[in-house]
This record gives C-alpha cells, sequence and structure tokens, in this order.
C-alpha cells in the first residue's frame, strides 16, 4: 500500500511492430498514454520509484520499511 503520483507525459508518439509484422505509429493521449507508459517501464524494468526525486523515494522507503517493521513486529 505504498504509492506515489508520477508524473507523466500527457501523450506519446509509439513506434511498434503490429501482429502481421508490420511496423506501425500511433499516438497515445491521456489514460492511454500513461497505461502505456506504465506498462513499458514494467518491460524495462523500471519501478515507479525511480520517478520520483531522491528525497520523495527515500521518504517512500523508509514509510515501506517501517511498515514492514509494524508488521512483523521486529
Amino acid at each position: 500500500e505504498i504509492y506515489a503520483e508520477v508524473e507523466r507525459p500527457a501523450w506519446v508518439q509509439v513506434r511498434y511492430v503490429d501482429r502481421e509484422g508490420k511496423i506501425a505509429e500511433r499516438r497515445f493521449e491521456g489514460r492511454p498514454a500513461v497505461i502505456l507508459q506504465h506498462e513499458v517501464d514494467h518491460l524495462n524494468g523500471v519501478l515507479f520509484i525511480d520517478h520520483l526525486s531522491k528525497l520523495r523515494r527515500d521518504l517512500l522507503i523508509r514509510k515501506f520499511r517501517k511498515a514492514r517493521r509494524d508488521e512483523t513486529g521486529s
């Protein structure tokens, strides 16, 4: 239950290989653009904390560690 808002561009232009093996290009806007960027991050091994400033990342990591300690009672 640790999360943070990540700022992303409102639109993206994507070049990809379609099901027939042809190169295609398409522009995505709004929510579809955000979802696409999120999924590409997964494919590239990028976590949402990688998009945060060092300060915000450190705060979230501390919050996560505290939650784990509270969960395990250690």
